[in-house]
């Protein structure tokens, strides 16, 4: 397939479309003129007065003395306890467990001394039960009493703040997905209007924008893309390639996918996603690129099949051990934060491995389903694979050092949150800063050059993730993606579904919808808490709890339909075959069949196994 066709097919070589782009300008434009829902103002009083009127309250209950009185422990005691009840995470064993780390991290000014004396006043002033009701009387505060109709001065003026800047999330998040869905204008062009429309609507500032487009992810897409030409260059992808499938008796594209689901999902479970991806890319690429012929010399629906298969085999994995994502901890440590109640890691994979093994058969049938190739039988392909290899003759130094330099990035990925946790590595290096590490060292040893990296990694994709990031952050940050949760959830209690299966269904769904928007740790954490304090009040001490914490560490993995939603996603687009609707095409079945397989695993075989003696709900 030649270069100019791949370009026509990303939609690169397109101009705007006016008569579609002009829609979502004008429903962003509509939305943030329209008068600010009392529901907006009310998120916008608790995210931007919440914090301060809470740390107030605390000072005055603890202390009789306003913050500005007390001495830098009190005040401190007051803040660790604000950002606890953020969390979700109101007993007292809690706060004694905070270190200075713990503080850094959520920017609390700290000291040893301070927080040796916060801890012993909790310590002694404190029972449990006391501890209890005065979080959840600042809970009650934040959420229920605190009222913008009530607000003055410079606290009604930062209420107004925060609520535009709610509006302005909600307004481009229309603008993004109909976008995306439509392909309007390029796709890395919608990211850069994401940071424009932030700007010029005073969200950010200049300097804020530019930082806020560079994330880990970004720089483990810019990296994995670029290892990818090193491992297409040096020929190890056939290599690696004729290694997976020559056992095949008959190579065709059924088993092919078969084989990609069968391997890359449950490996996703345990190896980073974004990994996989970026491994199993190019494989996608020389297997179509081998199979054309003369008589067929491109099939298109053969192309989409094998990279969407790949995205999707590394999406359905992720739930299957707490390594899978950081959705699976954050839920992990807000069950534990707030109820005391502890899943192990191997307790976490029997409970959710066999989501992965229903999902795995349902994914290749889709798949199968929805795309229908005029190539099926890849025997040539792999025939051609074989005499390149015979050509190339046994592994060279290039190979070596290309697999070798990988298998290092690969090592470091597994390690490197171990080691820093470990105090082995003084900071925490990320696996994007590896995969750019890696992709340098190929620079270094003379493996590629940078002319290499120019012309044949999608650098346009990689501004399309650096988009995605910020605004999954604009979602998270401006209490966004909060205000549709309690939203929705608020909205559906007088239908009777505020408890039982019914929120659990409530719960999934939203998370479900939200994950495609943004990141899966940032959706978890902003449906989390509002579903598991509400599982709270209407099952306390039951197995609803653990279910419901898992079950949305689950439906944050439903990103199947768009291209932002996960960093796979993205990396497979980078291959050139695919259009936004394609994701579509195979997602929403994905989306509807992973919801359906959630909720029997949670009612029948979660309910039939229970969790360590608790009584059922």
């Amino acid at each position: 397939m030649t270069q100019q066709t791949k370009k026509k097919i990303t939609g690169y070589d397109k101009y705007v479309d006016w008569k579609l782009f002009i829609f979502p300008v004008i429903i962003c434009t509509l939305i943030l003129l329209m008068p600010t829902p009392k529901s907006i103002k009310d998120v916008g009083t608790e995210y931007g007065v919440g914090p301060k009127a809470v740390i107030s309250h605390l000072t005055q209950e603890l202390f009789n003395q306003e913050p500005s009185d007390v001495s830098q422990w009190q005040l401190l005691t007051a803040k660790m306890m604000e950002q606890n009840m953020q969390m979700g995470a109101m007993a007292k064993s809690r706060f004694l467990k905070r270190n200075e780390k713990w503080c850094n991290k959520y920017n609390i000014t700290v000291d040893t001394t301070n927080l040796a004396k916060a801890r012993n006043y909790i310590e002694e002033n404190f029972t449990d039960d006391a501890f209890q009701a005065t979080m959840m009387e600042s809970l009650k505060l934040r959420r229920d009493t605190l009222a913008y109709d009530d607000l003055t001065g410079k606290d009604k003026k930062i209420a107004d703040k925060r609520s535009w800047h709610i509006k302005v999330a909600l307004a481009t998040m229309f603008f993004v997905v109909f976008c995306f869905v439509t392909e309007c204008i390029p796709l890395p062009g919608v990211a850069f209007c994401i940071g424009l429309i932030l700007v010029f609507t005073s969200v950010v500032s200049r300097k804020q924008v530019a930082m806020l487009y560079w994330s880990d992810a970004c720089w483990f897409i810019m990296g994995s893309l670029m290892f990818a030409v090193a491992f297409v260059k040096t020929g190890v992808d056939k290599r690696v390639c004729l290694m997976i499938f020559k056992r095949l008796a008959v190579p065709n594209v059924r088993w092919i996918t078969l084989i990609f689901v069968l391997i890359i999902a449950p490996l996703a479970a345990f190896i980073s996603d974004h990994a996989l991806a970026a491994m199993f890319l190019p494989i996608g690429i020389l297997l179509y690129q081998n199979s054309l012929t003369k008589e067929v010399p491109e099939d298109p629906e053969l192309a989409k099949m094998l990279m969407i298969a790949i995205a999707m085999a590394c999406n359905i994995g992720g739930f299957g051990a707490p390594s899978g994502g950081a959705r699976n901890v954050i839920m992990m440590t807000y069950l534990e934060d707030m109820f005391g109640f502890d899943i192990g890691y191997f307790q976490w994979v029997s409970y959710a491995m066999p989501f992965v093994i229903c999902m795995m058969p349902l994914t290749w049938i889709a798949l199968n389903w929805r795309f229908k190739p005029i190539i099926t039988d890849l025997t040539p392909a792999m025939d051609h694979l074989k005499r390149e290899i015979d050509k190339m003759g046994p592994w060279n130094r290039q190979q070596i050092i290309a697999l070798i330099i990988f298998l290092v990035m690969l090592y470091g990925w597994f390690t490197e949150k171990i080691f820093y946790n470990m105090g082995i590595y003084p900071m925490r290096l990320g696996i994007g800063v590896i995969a750019v590490a890696g992709a340098v060292s190929y620079l270094l040893f003379g493996i590629v050059n940078w002319r290499d990296y120019q012309e044949k990694v999608d650098w346009g994709v990689v501004w399309l993730y650096a988009g995605a990031i910020i605004f999954g952050r604009t979602l998270d940050q401006t209490g966004a993606a909060y205000w549709m949760a309690r939203s929705v959830i608020d909205t559906l209690a007088p239908l009777g579904m505020d408890s039982g299966v019914p929120l659990m269904l409530v719960n999934n769904g939203l998370t479900a919808v939200l994950t495609n928007l943004m990141a899966d740790g940032p959706a978890a954490a902003a449906v989390g808490p509002i579903s598991l304090n509400m599982a709270g009040l209407v099952h306390p001490g039951t197995t609803f709890l653990p279910f419901i914490a898992m079950s949305t560490a689950a439906a944050s993995s439903f990103a199947y339909c768009l291209i932002i939603g996960t960093p796979p996603n993205a990396i497979v687009y980078a291959s050139g075959y695919l259009e936004p609707k394609d994701y579509f095409k195979v997602g929403v079945i994905m989306w509807v069949a992973a919801n359906v397989v959630l909720i029997l695993l949670t009612t029948v075989y979660w309910g039939y196994r229970g969790f360590g003696g608790l009584p059922g709900f």
